[in-house]
């Protein structure tokens, strides 16, 4: 089976992974990307979506979207742990090709349109152009097959505060109205990206099996290695993006639990993705929120060998 999908993405190293495996998975058939604010400003954003789609010769639109929260001033940059450039500051040089002149948002809507209940949005950053593709097209939950994102810490601490997981942090008010809508929604949040690190040697094998691409990432991801084996014994990093690709290719990997979710807005809490269980609560409150599948649980191996099998192909 082949998943039609856009996706929603804020370029990143840890996106440029992402974004490979699904250009080369055959299981996935992307119509596009999305780009966002999040690791890296907007215009740089798209940008390197446009520099990786050449780099792996995918013809396909680029969109600039949200640059700017829902609510608030505008974001800082993930710059120490991206780089400046977004791709480990290894200067790569910059695509010429020119992004579809369309806003992210309006791309989304006019796909969906065109193509109902065929796409799966996968959204691997803030989560603005989603909400504002909500606003632009209040049916689009009618319209899209499902939403897998990368995103929020449902029973585990956050990554930016205790509470808060960077995507829905940078943008919890669009995270709100995405969670609320009414759609089939999957969240693969830090409970399974951070339970899986990643080591030199998974780097060398994706270079080892596609020079091209894999080396690109591994050469990339050595300043993001940097970051996050500050204060480990070993040296490793960590692909949360790839995540909800995954799923789509192959759902086995993953163990979910289905409950109501809310995301905080307030200054202390902002970000927060709480998630009640179904049937552990009674609270109106509670019942009355959305359900969401959260990923709790992932197979490790079987998740670093499709991820090395997809780059071979």
């Amino acid at each position: 089976m082949t998943h039609k999908i856009i996706l929603d993405t804020d370029p990143g190293i840890d996106d440029a992974m992402a974004i490979f495996f699904a250009f080369q998975s055959p299981h996935i058939e992307v119509l596009g990307l999305t780009t966002v604010f999040g690791n890296v400003p907007v215009t740089m954003s798209a940008q390197n979506a446009l520099t990786l789609c050449e780099l792996a010769k995918q013809d396909i639109p680029v969109t600039k979207g949200v640059g700017m929260p829902w609510v608030g001033p505008e974001s800082g940059y993930a710059h120490f742990v991206h780089g400046d450039d977004g791709f480990g500051n290894i200067n790569f040089p910059a695509s010429q090709r020119e992004l579809d002149p369309r806003s992210s948002a309006q791309f989304i809507v006019d796909m969906a349109r065109e193509q109902p209940g065929e796409i799966t949005l996968v959204a691997i950053g803030p989560l603005g152009n989603l909400a504002l593709a909500l606003r632009l097209e209040p049916d689009l939950p009618k319209l899209v097959k499902g939403v897998v994102i990368m995103g929020g810490a449902a029973f585990v601490r956050g990554n930016v505060t205790p509470v808060a997981e960077a995507n829905i942090w940078n943008d919890a008010h669009a995270a709100e109205i995405v969670f609320a809508a009414d759609w089939d929604l999957k969240m693969f949040g830090l409970d399974v990206t951070n339970d899986v690190p990643f080591t030199p040697d998974f780097l060398d094998g994706l270079q080892e099996r596609n020079d091209t691409l894999g080396g690109f990432v591994n050469k990339s991801s050595q300043f993001y290695a940097d970051f996050y084996s500050q204060n480990r014994e070993d040296r490793v990093c960590f692909f949360h993006d790839a995540m909800p690709l995954a799923y789509l290719i192959d759902p086995s990997l993953f163990e979910f639990t289905r409950g109501h979710a809310r995301v905080s807005t307030d200054p202390l809490n902002r970000g927060q993705t709480s998630v009640a269980p179904i049937g552990t609560t009674m609270s109106p409150f509670w019942l009355e929120a959305s359900q969401i599948d959260v990923a709790t649980k992932v197979d490790h191996d079987r998740l670093r060998k499709l991820y090395l099998d997809t780059y071979a192909l």
